[in-house]
């Protein structure tokens, strides 16, 4: 099991992360920590503060391409951010969100979408979001050998379905078909779940239940491991503020300092000096 702190500095009999990795981290009561990635700069990074899972979420069509949803991003597009990701990675496990419309209703398309993710890109596992009407889909990817990360509560591919960005099963009704998903997903063979926005007591009754780790965001400490995307964590997105994100630091401020302290230096003749020049 892989319990490290620095990817950097990692001593060589480390481990890479993998799904058995995980399962072992629950078992033994250590936290799993996931974050987002899209590209090779930012994942060499994250891979070497000892990250244990980054996501290629289709969060990208948000913070990357600038969408309103995560709904327009394509397979090719999902592709081409997690070969990035896969090239600045030694040891984290790399998960890639099957975008909208790529596995829905269709198992056939859903496994040939999950091959292409797996054989074009390195990535290691693939994401899906669903209950119950994907179980099919799952068991087929599954079948052909793909990991695959689970994902109940909020689903941002759903969003207009559900109508808003609240926290999901708070009623008891849908509290109740959450846990029942939950069973049928792990029954399925799925390596995790994540559980989105729902309310922390449901988080961890559901954590308790199934044998599979949990990565909760906005659900609560109780679950076997937390997820946040990057840029909101690192303060590179402001505009974003639901109150499960922590910005551990905000590099919007820094950059944009550093960038006027640039143009500033290009303006004034500052830049380049003698010792930057030939």
């Amino acid at each position: 099991m892989s319990t490290r702190t620095s990817g950097k500095n990692a001593p060589e009999d480390v481990a890479r992360v993998t799904t058995r990795t995980l399962q072992d981290m629950k078992a033994s009561g250590v936290k799993i920590a996931m974050l987002t990635a899209y590209d090779f700069t930012s994942a060499r990074i994250l891979d070497a503060a000892g990250i244990d899972v980054l996501l290629v979420g289709d969060s990208a069509s948000n913070v990357m391409a600038g969408h309103e949803t995560t709904l327009p991003i394509t397979l090719d597009q999902m592709i081409y951010h997690a070969q990035c990701v896969v090239r600045g990675v030694s040891l984290a496990l790399v998960v890639v969100d099957l975008p909208f419309g790529t596995y829905q209703g269709n198992t056939k398309e859903a496994l040939s979408s999950a091959v292409r993710v797996m054989k074009e890109s390195g990535a290691h596992a693939v994401k899906v979001e669903g209950g119950r009407s994907i179980v099919p889909t799952v068991e087929r990817i599954l079948e052909a050998g793909i990991p695959v990360m689970g994902h109940l509560g909020l689903t941002p591919q759903s969003i207009y379905r559900f109508g808003s960005y609240q926290v999901r099963a708070r009623d008891e009704v849908e509290a109740e078909e959450l846990r029942e998903d939950a069973v049928l997903l792990e029954r399925a063979g799925v390596f995790s779940i994540v559980l989105e926005k729902i309310p922390a007591s449901l988080a961890a009754e559901v954590s308790a239940s199934v044998s599979v780790p949990t990565i909760g965001i906005g659900a609560g400490a109780q679950c076997d491991g937390q997820v946040l995307v990057t840029h909101d964590a690192l303060g590179l997105t402001t505009d974003f503020n639901p109150r499960f994100v922590r910005r551990y630091t905000h590099l919007d401020e820094q950059i944009e300092g550093h960038v006027k302290q640039y143009i500033d230096d290009v303006r004034s003749g500052n830049f380049p000096s003698d010792e930057e020049s030939y």
